[in-house]
């Protein structure tokens, strides 16, 4: 599987990861999003650039679900409730790997959230 951006190829693994972390850029953002069948709004993309700050300036961490809960708990106080289901409104097949493969972050291998 490949993505074809502004007449560039870019390479994707079986699960359209992208192969080269460097070429991720917001425009990327849009067209996997759409291949996923997301409509990013202002809380994806702070997600999306959360997990992407979290990557590239702290180890390459990839916060699974409850971290990503917890930050958000702090960062989104115009909500009542911030659980999963406030993050899967975003990413429906799953906040830590959808939005990290819209993040054009590299696959993770866990299972869960918890």
């Amino acid at each position: 599987m490949a993505y074809e951006i502004n007449g560039k190829t870019l390479e994707t693994n079986a699960n359209g990861y992208l192969e080269n972390l460097e070429d991720w850029n917001e425009d990327v953002a849009k067209v996997i999003a759409e291949e996923e069948g997301v409509n990013l709004s202002d809380k994806g993309w702070e997600i999306i650039n959360y997990l992407r700050d979290e990557y590239f300036n702290n180890n390459q961490n990839q916060p699974n679900e409850r971290n990503m809960v917890k930050h958000f708990k702090g960062v989104w106080t115009d909500m009542d409730n911030v659980d999963a289901k406030a993050l899967y409104m975003h990413f429906p097949k799953g906040p830590a790997k959808q939005a990290g493969k819209i993040a054009g972050l590299p696959e993770t291998k866990r299972k869960g959230g918890y």
